[in-house]
């Protein structure tokens, strides 16, 4: 007899078959005709097995009329056809063997529906639910659907560090790493922190990005991409952000803006497609119970072109609607939220690629075009990708491949060029265009599933004044 999950013991091959199921009880329900009907989750899909267990088992008395949500269990049996509804098996029990029991006056996690709110205060019971366990399956698939993308195109899987002394984005929001006794700090002779006592021997902190190291990499092997954790210090309390969230950044030597915006686009609806084929059952309790557009976005992600358009215009196009906006729509600040869902909800109806951003609102490895691009400002090879529900999905450019660019930005940004001799040692040695994007993977499940609040897309959120 061979262990099976749920899932494979639901689909109808499995009939006929001798199986051992084991998993969680979500409902017991006890028939007068002498048996009982377990519903039992392994987590491996959304639906539940149905276990048919006859009063005939020894521990039928003692044990499964004891069952309740919440308690684990082995069952041993037959799969037959089932002739209930919405069901293509069930379990005929010969065996049920219970390893925990869960006290059903205890146990939070009842038959009634719980808010998602309520549910971040159990974050280690709240995976066996329902919304959680799908979303969990839907994260899963699409960070499959990532290594596959890259891997099946030859890119390299490259670790880049956690620790850095490098700040990519240049806004200081950074959790910084330190051995020093904050009881017993050393000071200089100036009064300042002595880094020099410290473990690095210099401030460090947790990587907002791993761009600049990756960098590194796709400068020497081509094509690289990183994916991993990082971290923002950014005191924002909202549905849109966290401390500690996972990024995948492909960086790709010889590609320019245009090339970078194709594999932006071709890898976004290279996931939507793989989650379309593989997450149905998922994606249709998204469909019902959270957002019933899901499907529909996902399909015109999967299968509509991206429209292209420059800030400028997009800028002009905000300026010249009807819409009301609670921020101003102005030439030199970067766009909020509600204007890039009016362009992909409403002008459009469909995603956008934003390019070409001014370059005051812009890092300073972004590429400078030339002034003839626009007569409003100088101007970065930036991108963003906007997609409806979220806004901004993917943000990238072309990288500042010029020596003499390059330091006159970090100049004007006031960064310590001593601080990034090796990343200007890549424009000294063998320069090359080279461009790349990050993918926050947290919007990309929110926009998957529907889901409003980003602290219910990852297992453990992190975010202020919360561990």
């Amino acid at each position: 007899m061979q262990r099976t999950s749920v899932k494979r013991a639901r689909e109808v091959e499995s009939i006929g078959k001798q199986a051992i199921v084991e998993g969680w009880i979500r409902t017991r329900r006890d028939s007068k005709g002498g048996f009982s009907f377990l519903e039992l989750n392994d987590g491996s899909c959304l639906a539940n097995i149905q276990v048919i267990a006859d009063a005939e088992l020894e521990n039928y008395e003692s044990d499964i009329r004891r069952l309740t949500a919440g308690c684990s269990v082995t069952v041993s049996g037959q799969i037959k056809a089932s002739g209930g509804r919405g069901q293509t098996t069930e379990l005929h029990a010969s065996e049920v063997e219970v390893h925990g029991w869960a006290d059903p006056e205890a146990y939070p996690l009842q038959k009634k529906r719980h808010s998602l709110e309520k549910l971040r205060e159990w974050a280690h019971l709240r995976p066996r639910t329902n919304t959680i366990g799908a979303v969990m399956r839907v994260r899963n698939r699409i960070c499959r659907s990532i290594h596959d993308f890259f891997q099946e195109d030859d890119f390299l899987y490259v670790h880049t560090p956690i620790i850095t002394a490098s700040d990519c984005e240049g806004a200081g929001e950074m959790f910084r790493v330190t051995t020093i006794d904050p009881a017993r700090v050393p000071n200089t002779p100036a009064g300042g922190v002595d880094y020099g006592q410290d473990f690095f021997d210099r401030p460090t902190y947790l990587t907002v990005s791993g761009q600049l190291e990756g960098e590194i990499y796709a400068t020497a092997l081509g094509k690289i991409y990183t994916f991993g954790p990082t971290f923002r210090a950014e005191n924002s309390n909202t549905a849109r952000h966290l401390a500690e969230f996972w990024m995948v950044e492909p960086e790709v030597a010889f590609n320019r803006l245009p090339q970078n915006m194709e594999l932006a686009e071709q890898f976004l609806k290279r996931i939507a497609a793989d989650v379309l084929g593989d997450c149905a059952e998922d994606l249709q309790f998204f469909q019902d119970r959270i957002d019933d557009t899901v499907l529909t976005t996902l399909r015109n992600l999967a299968e509509k072109p991206f429209h292209r358009i420059s800030y400028t215009e997009a800028i002009d196009l905000l300026q010249q609607s009807s819409e009301k906006f609670e921020f101003a729509v102005d030439w030199g600040a970067d766009l909020h939220a509600e204007h890039e869902r009016f362009l992909t909800e409403k002008h459009f109806r469909a995603p956008v690629i934003l390019h070409d951003y001014p370059a005051a609102i812009k890092p300073f490895y972004m590429k400078v075009n030339d002034e003839t691009v626009c007569d409003r400002g100088a101007t970065v090879r930036a991108m963003d990708v906007l997609v409806p529900r979220v806004g901004e999905i993917i943000g990238g450019s072309e990288r500042e491949d010029r020596l003499e660019v390059l330091t006159a930005r970090m100049a004007e940004q006031g960064l310590n060029a001593d601080d990034y001799r090796w990343y200007v040692d890549l424009r000294r040695f063998g320069t090359v265009p080279h461009s790349g994007f990050g993918l926050g993977l947290e919007r990309m499940v929110q926009f998957v599933t529907g889901m409003t609040n980003i602290r219910d897309v990852i297992p453990f959120p992190r975010t202020p004044g919360s561990t």
